[in-house]
């Protein structure tokens, strides 16, 4: 989980940040992404892909990465943002805002997938580089417990949703409920399933919509 890290060193680079997000696939929501950059030499055989840890877990990871981290940046884009663009740019858009809120520069961005972000700063692109990359994985890590916490906020204000559990993926429940109630303003309208249920003649718009 470090031969990345390891190989930038290597190449003369400094300062690296691991970047990922969560939050791509639900139908409500921001997209968040995070940027961890960890001591030279950083190790931690716990942190690995934050889909493959329970809740309770990645809530540990989560607080020991704050602890062990250099810095940290966070990036959100909400829903609205993700509907006039496409999913795709919105997560690309919240990496460059993590980078851009790190406390200080870094030399070397190791990126989650396949796609590169706009910036000065060399990067490396690295496909399931949550399971390959400790820095990548920590900002897994990171993005999900952070989008999380985002959606339990939402939770008290739409209640009719349960984001609490469902987070705002697109679940059995998450799904009668918007047919029940409408959407409300952080629903992805765009996405096809919403776009679908704003068509029916059933469908009703949340109160705070009008």
């Amino acid at each position: 989980m470090t031969r990345y890290e390891l190989r930038a060193r290597e190449r003369g680079f400094k300062v690296i940040a691991g970047i990922d997000e969560a939050g791509r696939g639900p139908l409500a929501g921001p997209v968040v992404a995070a940027a961890v950059v960890f001591p030279g030499g950083y190790r931690n055989e716990d942190i690995r892909d934050s889909k493959k840890l329970s809740a309770g877990k990645r809530e540990k990871l989560y607080q020991r990465i704050k602890q062990d981290a250099l810095a940290i940046g966070i990036g959100v884009v909400e829903p609205s943002v993700i509907d006039k663009t496409n999913i795709l740019r919105a997560s690309l858009a919240a990496m460059e805002e993590a980078v851009a809120n790190l406390l200080f520069p870094v030399d070397y961005l190791l990126i989650d997938g396949n796609q590169s972000i706009h910036t000065d700063v060399s990067q490396e692109t690295v496909v399931k580089g949550d399971s390959l990359s400790v820095s990548i994985a920590a900002a897994s890590i990171i993005a999900k417990v952070s989008r999380d916490q985002i959606m339990e906020i939402y939770h008290r204000q739409y209640p009719h949703y349960n984001f609490l559990n469902n987070k705002g993926y697109g679940t059995k429940e998450h799904r009668e409920a918007i047919r029940k109630h409408g959407f409300c303003k952080i629903h992805r309208r765009s996405f096809k399933w919403v776009k679908d249920q704003a068509g029916s003649q059933t469908f009703i718009p949340f109160p705070d919509e009008g």
